[in-house]
């Protein structure tokens, strides 16, 4: 078994914990996890998140039950119910790429996904945040979790998958792009000894 196949494999065991949902450390004032991986692993992890959403935790003897929210294909869904996914590549071809990035960028604010969070909670209690990787550079991960504590009640659980290095201190996406400071969650699972990425 490859290293990342058991880091995926100790997730569920993580989740049954009393301290995943209480949060852990002094404060105890928030239960933000992320799992961060290797870019390569993109794949093996999409499809472990899905087994784990629609086998693992669909049994009716779990307490936790999962929502995942993907930001990519939030912002994609927003954008053809505002009208204006066409538009987006009309506008690439007409006003260039960094046109394109200045229009996204002020319209994938994160209001728009924390309220269609907020609105579609219902009666889950763990949350999984993906599709970081994909909606990069519109939407930046720290924005979206600095926000997303305001709208969540009772220390609901959020594990953002995270294709890149997580210190506990700053997020670097990719491996290779510039940090952002970070450090309000906890590693959900640990890196094993000589793992790189």
């Amino acid at each position: 078994m490859s290293i990342i196949d058991k880091r995926l494999d100790l997730i569920k065991d993580k989740i049954h914990e009393e301290t995943f949902v209480n949060g852990k450390g002094l404060g105890n004032e928030i239960s933000f996890y992320i799992f961060d991986y290797d870019p390569k692993d993109e794949l093996k992890v999409r499809d472990h998140i899905y087994y784990l959403i629609n086998d693992y935790f669909k049994a009716p003897h779990h307490k936790r039950k999962i929502i995942e929210f993907n930001l990519y294909e939030m912002f994609l869904d927003i954008a053809k119910e505002k009208n204006i996914y066409n538009q987006i590549f009309d506008m690439e071809q007409k006003q260039g790429k960094n046109f394109l990035y200045r229009a996204l960028t002020t319209f994938a604010r994160p209001e728009i996904f924390l309220d269609r969070i907020k609105n579609e909670i219902d009666d889950h209690n763990v949350i999984f945040i993906t599709g970081v990787g994909q909606i990069y550079p519109f939407v930046r991960t720290h924005n979206i979790l600095n926000n997303l504590q305001d709208i969540l009640e009772d220390k609901m659980p959020v594990i953002l998958f995270y294709p890149g290095q997580y210190s506990e201190q700053d997020l670097q996406l990719f491996n290779k792009l510039e940090s952002e400071n970070y450090y309000r969650a906890f590693r959900l699972i640990d890196n094993f000894e000589g793992e790189e990425f």
